[in-house]
């Protein structure tokens, strides 16, 4: 990862948001999302991740995550899940898509792949108390309340919001941080 953001704090959750190049909207579609989904699930099953927090929205997702070479983990799954998603936007017609994350591709880059869905870096930032943890969590789980999507956390699918509610059937299980 050729990013000046590190994980500084191995063993802590971290906060970290993955923004799509140019903020493009890729992830307007349940298929797209389920991608990214089903790649945090692979990545807890075989790689050790936790995952504390997340949210999806249309141009970036936020988590709040942890687990050993995370660093490692993330570039894993940005890198699968740039190559499951170019496939999908072409199956959604959404060819304007494939063409724009082409244009955007970095410099560096050019020479060994054609595309690139993910900005660089994931910003990660290591929650050392409870009060943090809670602060990240009511940030990630109030964003698309902030855009007006919907009325309340809990209401947007593709969050893990809804997962703190008594029987709640979760999309994907968070794990607690204690």
């Amino acid at each position: 990862m050729r990013s000046r953001y590190q994980v500084l704090e191995p063993h802590a959750p971290h906060f970290i948001t993955s923004t799509v190049v140019e903020w493009l909207p890729v992830f307007t579609s349940g298929a797209c999302c389920e991608i990214l989904l089903r790649s945090l699930e692979f990545c807890r099953k075989k790689k050790g991740l936790k995952i504390h927090g997340w949210v999806i929205m249309e141009n970036h997702f936020h988590a709040v995550i942890s687990g050993p070479q995370l660093a490692q983990t993330l570039a894993d799954l940005k890198k699968f899940t740039a190559h499951e998603i170019l496939p999908q936007l072409k199956l959604e017609r959404r060819e304007w898509l494939p063409k724009l994350l082409a244009y955007y591709c970095a410099a560096h880059k050019k020479g060994g792949q054609d595309h690139q869905l993910w900005q660089e870096g994931s910003h990660p930032q290591a929650i050392l108390t409870d009060e943090t943890m809670r602060q990240k969590l009511d940030y990630i789980h109030h964003n698309p309340v902030r855009r007006g999507w919907v009325a309340s956390p809990e209401h947007w699918r593709y969050s893990s919001a809804h997962e703190w509610l008594p029987g709640a059937i979760p999309v994907l299980r968070c794990d607690p941080w204690i």
